[in-house]
């Protein structure tokens, strides 16, 4: 299925693509972006891996991706989308991540209005699910702002820097 380019009044969502590849690489090697964030790089070549991950995704129908760009420059913001989407259950996972020199603007709460709209209106899913680290209390709120219910803390779940860590998983209904 085509991803399409969607539009918000600051932004335009754009299929991720191959030319996104130094852009997500500054993302996803950025401390404060990876911090609470699963996926990280060390360097620019390590990046191809995401990039065949996001084609991948899209390949075999469990997920989409797009850029975030700001409409009047285009210039590279961030990423959202989603993945382990299952069709036959109507759901998926929603996910994103900021540059952060535009945090703070409502940014990833409007690409995220616009993207839950074609994923409820336009693919009919049912349910929207978003994992969080538990101390990341700024996706936390987003997610409540978008109308995501905290449905439960999944102690110690994942080990990150040989650490045990607790993660919450929120979800939104298409009610």
């Amino acid at each position: 299925m085509k991803i399409p380019n969607l539009e918000t009044s600051r932004l335009l969502l754009k299929k991720v693509v191959n030319e996104d590849q130094q852009n997500i690489y500054r993302g996803l090697s950025h401390p404060e972006v990876i911090k609470y964030y699963g996926v990280s790089y060390s360097t620019f070549k390590e990046t191809e891996e995401q990039m065949r991950w996001y084609s991948n995704l899209e390949k075999s129908g469990a997920g989409r991706w797009w850029s975030i760009r700001v409409k009047e420059t285009e210039e590279f913001c961030g990423a959202i989308g989603i993945n382990d989407h299952h069709p036959e259950h109507n759901k998926a996972e929603i996910g994103f991540w900021l540059l952060p020199q535009f945090w703070g603007r409502g940014l990833i709460q409007e690409a995220a209005e616009s993207l839950i709209h074609h994923l409820f209106e336009d693919l009919k899913l049912n349910r929207l699910e978003a994992y969080v680290e538990a101390a990341n209390s700024k996706s936390s709120r987003v997610l409540e702002k978008l109308g995501f219910i905290h449905e439960g803390t999944m102690r110690d779940s994942e080990i990150k820097n040989g650490e045990f860590i607790d993660v919450k998983i929120y979800a939104r209904l298409n009610r």
